[in-house]
Protein backbone atom coordinates (compact mmCIF):
# COMPACT_ATOMS: atom_id res chain seq x y z
CA UNK A 1 0.00 0.00 0.00
CA UNK A 2 1.06 3.63 -0.74
CA UNK A 3 -1.42 6.19 0.84
CA UNK A 4 -1.32 9.50 0.24
CA UNK A 5 -2.96 11.42 3.64
CA UNK A 6 -4.11 15.19 3.33
CA UNK A 7 -6.67 17.55 5.52
CA UNK A 8 -7.32 21.03 4.53
CA UNK A 9 -10.03 21.37 7.80
CA UNK A 10 -8.25 23.64 9.29
CA UNK A 11 -5.51 26.46 8.99
CA UNK A 12 -2.88 23.55 8.69
CA UNK A 13 -2.18 22.42 4.94
CA UNK A 14 -0.89 19.34 5.19
CA UNK A 15 0.26 16.47 3.42
CA UNK A 16 2.10 12.95 3.96
CA UNK A 17 2.86 9.78 2.13
CA UNK A 18 2.59 6.13 4.24
CA UNK A 19 4.21 3.06 2.36
CA UNK A 20 1.70 0.81 4.88
CA UNK A 21 4.26 0.55 7.29
CA UNK A 22 5.11 3.95 8.44
CA UNK A 23 5.46 7.69 7.08
CA UNK A 24 8.11 8.06 4.43
CA UNK A 25 7.30 11.56 3.86
CA UNK A 26 5.15 14.67 4.69
CA UNK A 27 4.74 18.87 4.46
CA UNK A 28 3.00 20.81 6.42
CA UNK A 29 2.16 24.52 6.52
CA UNK A 30 -0.27 26.35 8.46
CA UNK A 31 -2.04 29.54 6.53
CA UNK A 32 -5.99 29.71 6.48
CA UNK A 33 -6.02 31.67 3.57
CA UNK A 34 -3.77 29.73 0.98
CA UNK A 35 -5.47 26.41 0.72
CA UNK A 36 -5.98 26.09 -2.51
CA UNK A 37 -2.53 27.56 -3.69
CA UNK A 38 -0.57 25.67 -1.00
CA UNK A 39 -1.94 21.96 -1.32
CA UNK A 40 -1.06 20.86 -4.74
CA UNK A 41 2.31 22.01 -4.28
CA UNK A 42 2.81 20.40 -0.79
CA UNK A 43 1.71 16.93 -2.72
CA UNK A 44 4.30 17.23 -5.68
CA UNK A 45 7.26 17.98 -3.09
CA UNK A 46 6.06 15.10 -0.12
CA UNK A 47 5.70 12.60 -4.02
CA UNK A 48 9.57 14.04 -4.91
CA UNK A 49 11.03 13.55 -0.87
CA UNK A 50 9.97 9.91 -0.95
CA UNK A 51 11.23 9.42 -4.94
CA UNK A 52 7.81 8.41 -6.24
CA UNK A 53 5.26 9.57 -8.65
CA UNK A 54 1.74 10.05 -8.08
CA UNK A 55 0.94 7.05 -10.18
CA UNK A 56 1.99 4.74 -7.37
CA UNK A 57 -0.16 6.06 -4.70
CA UNK A 58 -2.45 2.91 -4.44
CA UNK A 59 -4.97 5.19 -1.32
CA UNK A 60 -5.81 8.15 -0.34
CA UNK A 61 -6.88 9.26 2.98
CA UNK A 62 -8.16 12.46 3.32
CA UNK A 63 -9.86 14.74 6.43
CA UNK A 64 -13.72 15.23 6.51
CA UNK A 65 -13.29 17.95 9.04
CA UNK A 66 -15.43 19.38 11.12
CA UNK A 67 -13.96 22.70 9.42
CA UNK A 68 -15.05 26.16 7.69
CA UNK A 69 -16.64 25.56 4.06
CA UNK A 70 -14.02 27.28 1.80
CA UNK A 71 -11.03 25.55 3.71
CA UNK A 72 -12.46 21.88 3.55
CA UNK A 73 -13.88 21.84 0.23
CA UNK A 74 -10.31 21.90 -1.12
CA UNK A 75 -8.93 19.19 0.51
CA UNK A 76 -11.93 16.92 -0.23
CA UNK A 77 -12.14 17.85 -4.20
CA UNK A 78 -8.44 17.54 -4.46
CA UNK A 79 -8.51 13.76 -2.79
CA UNK A 80 -11.60 13.26 -4.60
CA UNK A 81 -10.43 13.95 -8.34
CA UNK A 82 -6.76 12.55 -7.91
CA UNK A 83 -8.85 9.16 -6.89
CA UNK A 84 -10.81 9.50 -10.04
CA UNK A 85 -7.82 10.13 -12.37
CA UNK A 86 -5.90 6.84 -10.60
CA UNK A 87 -8.79 4.87 -10.10
CA UNK A 88 -7.89 4.32 -6.24
CA UNK A 89 -10.17 4.65 -3.35
CA UNK A 90 -10.36 7.78 -1.41
CA UNK A 91 -10.89 7.49 2.49
CA UNK A 92 -12.34 10.09 5.02
CA UNK A 93 -11.00 10.38 8.47
CA UNK A 94 -12.52 12.90 11.08
CA UNK A 95 -9.70 15.63 11.09
CA UNK A 96 -10.68 15.36 15.28
CA UNK A 97 -9.81 12.33 15.33
CA UNK A 98 -6.15 12.71 13.44
CA UNK A 99 -5.21 14.89 16.35
CA UNK A 100 -6.29 12.53 18.96
CA UNK A 101 -4.48 10.35 17.67
CA UNK A 102 -1.35 12.72 17.37
CA UNK A 103 -1.76 13.44 20.67
CA UNK A 104 -2.12 10.01 22.46
CA UNK A 105 -2.85 11.10 25.68
CA UNK A 106 -3.21 7.84 28.46
CA UNK A 107 -6.61 8.97 29.56
CA UNK A 108 -10.40 10.87 28.48
CA UNK A 109 -9.51 14.45 26.91
CA UNK A 110 -11.20 16.73 24.52
CA UNK A 111 -10.12 17.87 21.08
CA UNK A 112 -11.16 21.51 20.11
CA UNK A 113 -10.35 23.24 16.80
CA UNK A 114 -10.97 26.59 15.90
CA UNK A 115 -14.66 26.93 14.26
CA UNK A 116 -14.24 30.89 14.05
CA UNK A 117 -18.03 32.86 15.24
CA UNK A 118 -16.63 32.29 18.91
CA UNK A 119 -17.38 28.55 18.56
CA UNK A 120 -15.27 25.75 18.62
CA UNK A 121 -15.57 21.98 16.41
CA UNK A 122 -15.16 19.66 19.38
CA UNK A 123 -15.42 15.68 20.68
CA UNK A 124 -14.46 14.08 23.82
CA UNK A 125 -12.39 10.80 23.61
CA UNK A 126 -11.67 7.67 25.77
CA UNK A 127 -8.01 7.15 24.14
CA UNK A 128 -6.04 8.43 21.09
CA UNK A 129 -7.97 5.68 18.78
CA UNK A 130 -11.45 5.99 20.59
CA UNK A 131 -14.10 8.85 20.31
CA UNK A 132 -16.77 8.80 22.98
CA UNK A 133 -19.26 11.85 20.90
CA UNK A 134 -19.97 12.41 17.52
CA UNK A 135 -17.91 16.06 16.29
CA UNK A 136 -20.40 18.83 17.30
CA UNK A 137 -19.80 22.84 17.02
CA UNK A 138 -20.56 24.85 20.76
CA UNK A 139 -19.46 28.18 21.99
CA UNK A 140 -16.64 26.89 24.58
CA UNK A 141 -19.34 28.44 27.64
CA UNK A 142 -21.96 26.46 26.40
CA UNK A 143 -19.85 23.40 27.30
CA UNK A 144 -17.96 23.83 29.86
CA UNK A 145 -19.51 21.42 31.91
CA UNK A 146 -19.15 18.38 29.95
CA UNK A 147 -15.48 19.36 30.00
CA UNK A 148 -14.77 20.06 33.01
CA UNK A 149 -11.51 18.93 34.18
CA UNK A 150 -9.94 17.37 30.85
CA UNK A 151 -7.49 17.86 29.10
CA UNK A 152 -7.51 19.29 25.62
CA UNK A 153 -5.90 19.59 22.57
CA UNK A 154 -6.03 21.74 19.59
CA UNK A 155 -6.11 25.56 18.13
CA UNK A 156 -9.60 25.82 19.64
CA UNK A 157 -8.73 24.98 23.09
CA UNK A 158 -5.88 27.47 23.26
CA UNK A 159 -8.40 29.96 22.06
CA UNK A 160 -10.48 29.69 25.03
CA UNK A 161 -8.52 28.95 28.60
CA UNK A 162 -11.26 29.10 30.78
CA UNK A 163 -12.97 26.46 29.29
CA UNK A 164 -9.90 24.60 27.97
CA UNK A 165 -7.20 25.32 31.47
CA UNK A 166 -5.26 22.18 29.98
CA UNK A 167 -4.10 22.17 26.79
CA UNK A 168 -1.90 19.53 25.38
CA UNK A 169 -0.22 19.43 21.49
CA UNK A 170 -0.60 19.44 19.06
CA UNK A 171 -2.15 23.10 18.18
CA UNK A 172 -2.85 21.66 14.55
CA UNK A 173 -3.69 18.44 12.31
CA UNK A 174 -1.21 16.71 10.67
CA UNK A 175 -1.22 14.29 7.41
CA UNK A 176 1.43 12.27 9.03
CA UNK A 177 -1.08 11.44 11.97
CA UNK A 178 -4.31 11.30 9.76
CA UNK A 179 -2.23 8.73 7.23
CA UNK A 180 -1.11 6.35 10.47
CA UNK A 181 -4.03 6.15 11.66
CA UNK A 182 -6.17 5.69 8.15
CA UNK A 183 -3.40 2.75 8.26
CA UNK A 184 -4.02 1.15 11.26
CA UNK A 185 -7.66 1.25 10.52
CA UNK A 186 -7.53 -0.11 6.87
CA UNK A 187 -5.35 -2.94 8.03
CA UNK A 188 -7.83 -4.16 10.43
CA UNK A 189 -10.38 -4.37 8.09
CA UNK A 190 -12.11 -1.22 9.01
CA UNK A 191 -14.50 0.75 6.60
CA UNK A 192 -13.19 4.20 6.98
CA UNK A 193 -16.07 7.16 6.40
CA UNK A 194 -16.82 8.21 2.38
CA UNK A 195 -15.07 11.56 1.60
CA UNK A 196 -18.05 13.30 2.51
CA UNK A 197 -17.95 17.17 4.28
CA UNK A 198 -18.24 17.43 7.97
CA UNK A 199 -19.68 21.14 8.20
CA UNK A 200 -21.64 20.85 10.67
CA UNK A 201 -23.78 24.08 10.05
CA UNK A 202 -25.06 25.97 7.04
CA UNK A 203 -22.34 27.93 5.43
CA UNK A 204 -22.20 31.80 5.54
CA UNK A 205 -23.46 32.55 2.34
CA UNK A 206 -26.98 31.82 2.09
CA UNK A 207 -30.02 33.30 -0.37
CA UNK A 208 -32.41 35.50 1.68
CA UNK A 209 -35.35 35.04 3.43
CA UNK A 210 -37.33 37.39 1.37
CA UNK A 211 -35.63 36.89 -2.00
CA UNK A 212 -37.93 37.21 -5.02
CA UNK A 213 -37.26 35.52 -8.21
CA UNK A 214 -37.97 37.83 -11.36
CA UNK A 215 -39.35 35.97 -14.04
CA UNK A 216 -39.26 37.79 -18.00
CA UNK A 217 -42.53 39.13 -18.82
Amino acid sequence: MLLLALDTATPAVTVALHDGGEVVASASQVDARRHGELLLPAVDRVLADAGLKLDAVTDLAVGIGPGPYTGLRVGLMTAQTLGLALGVPVHGVCTLDALAYAADLPGPFVVATDARRKEVYWARYADARTRLTDPAVDRPGDIADQVAGLPAVGAGALLYPETFPDVHEPEHVSAAALACLAAERLARGEELPAPRPLYLRRPDAQVPKNYKVVTPK
